[in-house]
């Protein structure tokens, strides 16, 4: 299967590699285009106002572009000027953290498997639940081992899969679970800090509330220790308030 890999970590992170390395011990033909530099929560943000630069990177065992710019950027830069022909599969991961409920809006990750599914491409994002992975390698043969099971012809059009694992060892997890993304968002905290220079800045934290955690959806059972696989079709569209607007008579043409 010809496949393009890509990532928010930059094309550096382990977690790329080991799905490079397992997509090839499986005999998949593999081209890397992924960020030189760390994208994380850069969600679908695309680079207009400057050009972008393209880097070899040439290891042993190991060969890909690095762009310097955003996971979607790399995306559509492969697939319209990179790759000479599209690829079968977009495959971006494997994420150091998890992303799951409203992760799925801010994740680069998330969102370069997305722009392969807008392309009508088979899509699949990859995560792991620890911003500090180690060995990644059997959470990347597991992933590997999942594209040949799924019927990517039977879903529907430019539908992303979410895949992401629990913290721990692959064999430690409960096994594989399709869930929805859970609703619950996070509550934001700032922590206030002071420079060398005396002067303010701010880092983010905050957590999702454990009860608006719904128990069968992907962030409690990621927590419980399972793999969780979420469909996702993003149409925002929210089809209950377009029906209450327009029977509260909201919709009113203009007569010519």
């Amino acid at each position: 299967m010809n496949i393009l890999l890509t990532n928010d970590d930059g094309i550096q992170a382990v977690g790329l590699r080991a799905l490079y390395h397992a997509l090839i011990e499986a005999g998949h033909s593999v081209r890397v285009v992924a960020p030189v530099t760390e994208q994380s929560a850069v969600g679908h943000a695309v680079t207009l106002s400057m050009p972008l630069k393209v880097k070899d990177f040439q290891e042993d065992h190991f060969q890909g572009q690095g762009v310097y710019g955003t996971p979607v950027d790399c995306v559509k830069l492969a697939l319209s000027t990179l790759l000479d022909s599209p690829p079968e599969l977009v495959l971006s991961g494997i994420n150091a953290g998890a992303n799951v409920g409203v992760d799925i809006l801010y994740s680069g990750t998330v969102s370069a498997a997305t722009e392969g599914a807008l392309m009508r491409l088979p899509s699949m994002a990859v995560s792991f639940d620890d911003f500090n992975p180690g060995d990644l390698s059997g959470q990347a043969r597991h992933a590997v081992s999942l594209i040949p099971e799924i019927p990517w012809r039977k879903l529907p059009g430019k539908c992303v899969l979410n895949l992401n694992y629990p913290k721990g060892s692959i064999e430690e997890a409960k096994g594989l679970r399709t869930c929805p993304h859970t609703r619950a968002s996070y509550n934001d905290v700032y922590d206030s800090r002071i420079d060398p220079r005396g002067r303010p800045y701010y880092w983010l934290d905050g957590v999702i509330p454990p009860e608006s955690i719904s128990p069968d959806r992907d962030r409690a059972l990621l927590t419980d220790g399972y793999i969780t696989l979420t469909p996702l079709h993003f149409d925002f569209t929210d089809r209950d308030a377009l029906t209450m607007l327009n029977d509260h008579g909201i919709e009113n043409p203009v007569d010519e």
